[in-house]
């Protein structure tokens, strides 16, 4: 399966530091951001113990027997005992923690895994679609309708994580197979774009602008335009037009 593929990570306008951290395999097998949090040092921490978890168990078992869906789980599994590890060896990062988003292009499939609410989204045509649900506590409130999804985009508790990695009680791993086909184009973020663009904005960015690298720079910089309030990553990946 050909695709082509960019990623860009920025502070944003507000932050000094940049808790955010993302991977793109150059073989284009796997693709993952991370947006850590838990202070400067503890978020950054994070979220880079994550992603060098996660890529060095692909690495060392891509070519095994185990299924995509294995694969993922484990790499998950990973990138939380790595962080407890580090909080046990450095107390006063104790509170930190990460949400992940990966997706694997492996067996002629594409599988996808994530914690927290870092988002995959597919373009299809004119159609975007969110195929990861935040794990918050106000998307739950908007599944259970106690909220619209207009109201959840402003509520001031939006950004409380029901799940994350980087706790001892255990993390719920949500893993999916992906239907993909010719043209589709996915994209990876953490929620400082989505936090200021709307779908409809982000809709528009990847419909209109095809090349990899300039579509994610266009997107960063629209965030940043309108506030650029937390870090911003994007990686997008663009599935061949002429593939099955």
């Amino acid at each position: 399966m050909k695709h082509f593929y960019a990623g860009l990570t920025d502070p944003g306008l507000v932050r000094s530091v940049n808790q955010d951290t993302y991977h793109i395999d150059p073989k284009g097998r796997f693709f993952m951001v991370a947006d850590g949090m838990g202070g400067h040092a503890g978020g950054q921490e994070a979220s880079r113990l994550a992603i060098e978890a996660m890529y060095g168990h692909f690495e060392r078992f891509w070519e095994s027997d185990d299924s995509s869906r294995d694969l993922l789980e484990q790499s998950f599994l990973k990138a939380n005992q790595a962080i407890l590890q580090d909080q046990k060896a450095h107390p006063e990062r104790r509170d930190m923690g990460t949400t992940a988003v990966a997706v694997l292009f492996r067996r002629d499939e594409v599988w996808c895994a994530h914690v927290g609410d870092s988002r995959l989204y597919r373009l299809r045509g004119s159609k975007l679609e969110q195929l990861t649900q935040d794990h918050t506590w106000i998307a739950r409130a908007v599944q259970a309708g106690a909220l619209t999804p207009d109201q959840a985009r402003v509520h001031p508790m939006r950004h409380v994580l029901a799940q994350c990695l980087g706790r001892e009680e255990g993390t719920e791993i949500e893993i999916q197979k992906l239907e993909s086909r010719g043209g589709d184009r996915f994209m990876l973020c953490s929620d400082g774009l989505t936090e200021e663009l709307t779908d409809p904005l982000i809709s528009n960015q990847l419909k209109t602008i095809r090349a990899c690298d300039m579509a994610a720079t266009a997107l960063v910089n629209s965030a940043k335009e309108r506030g650029g309030r937390d870090n911003i990553t994007v990686v997008i990946v663009a599935i061949d037009s002429n593939a099955n």
